[in-house]
């Protein structure tokens, strides 16, 4: 029913493929335009508007050892390290 097209990236004029497996899944979901991006710069384009997450620093209830938390601590709340953390989820 698909069958392999090419298309221009709109971003960097290369030639690229849109699969018939792509456009069966695009089919699948509803999408009716077809892409205008080949699949690096739709990655780079992704990536440019992802923030850098801010990371706070903690001392763990548990060890004591620093902890890298991406959430602002509270003084009501115990915080734990990624190890100890981890050893809690496990029991």
């Amino acid at each position: 029913m698909f069958e392999d097209k090419t298309l221009v990236c709109k971003e960097c004029g290369e030639d690229f493929v849109f699969t018939a497996g792509e456009q069966e899944f695009y089919a699948e979901k509803g999408f009716v335009n077809e892409p205008q991006r080949c699949k690096n710069c739709r990655d780079a384009r992704k990536n440019s508007v992802k923030q850098e997450r801010e990371m706070f620093t903690a001392t763990c209830a548990s060890c004591g050892g620093e902890a890298r938390i991406p959430f602002r601590p509270r003084e009501d709340r115990p915080v734990y390290c990624s190890d100890c953390f981890a050893k809690m989820k496990g029991n």
